[in-house]
């Protein structure tokens, strides 16, 4: 009878002792170490104008005036949802998708006023299987400069200037896919260009 209440009593022990260090001490070992050297990442990467949140540059969002670079399509939710994460389980053979994507394509050629035989990069007219993909490629987004140029009243070299600041890489030069460019982070820097250029006039 006493060995066994040994027992009962060390395992008790034991059990306490883990619960205080694996959901005590190690969570907020964590979350000091986080905070102190990395604040803004583990704050989901918030990216804030004149005090306001405006989002996170993991997530992307819908931008639809002609004064700034759209990202990619999302099947997430209704579209750009965070909380819904996913793309549309559609198949390369549903006739559905291919519809969705050859309609995007005519609507991408004509709001950059692109020609018939100018080839849509695939990530202008599909979504990512997160819905929810912050980047697009470099390709996608100097086809939408002479748009973006245009509706902000400043030339083509100037925006496609700001793409190749803010482009991308790889990591090591071989790991992260292919080069790119963040769509919000893009958008906010030429918001912050044209707002000093006006300042200059």
């Amino acid at each position: 009878m006493k060995s066994i209440l040994r027992e009962i009593r060390i395992s008790l022990l034991a059990t306490l002792s883990l619960a205080v260090i694996l959901c005590g001490v190690y969570p907020l070992s964590v979350w000091v170490l986080g905070q102190g050297l990395f604040p803004a990442k583990v704050n989901g990467s918030l990216m804030m104008r004149n005090g306001k949140i405006v989002g996170s540059s993991l997530i992307s969002q819908r931008f639809t005036g002609p004064e700034y670079f759209h990202p990619r399509p999302s099947a997430a939710g209704k579209g750009y949802e965070a909380t819904r994460s996913g793309g549309s389980n559609l198949g390369p053979l549903s006739q559905g998708l291919i519809d969705e994507v050859r309609q995007r394509v005519l609507d991408y050629r004509r709001e950059n006023n692109l020609g018939p035989d100018v080839l849509v990069p695939a990530d202008a007219v599909t979504a990512s299987a997160s819905g929810l993909d912050p980047h697009i490629s470099l390709k996608n987004a100097r086809l939408q400069a002479a748009r973006v140029a245009r509706a902000r009243g400043v030339s083509e070299l100037a925006v496609r200037k700001q793409i190749e600041a803010y482009a991308e890489g790889r990591f090591l030069g071989v790991l992260g896919g292919e080069p790119r460019v963040n769509v919000l982070i893009l958008n906010l820097a030429l918001d912050d260009y044209i707002g000093k250029e006006n300042g200059k006039r």
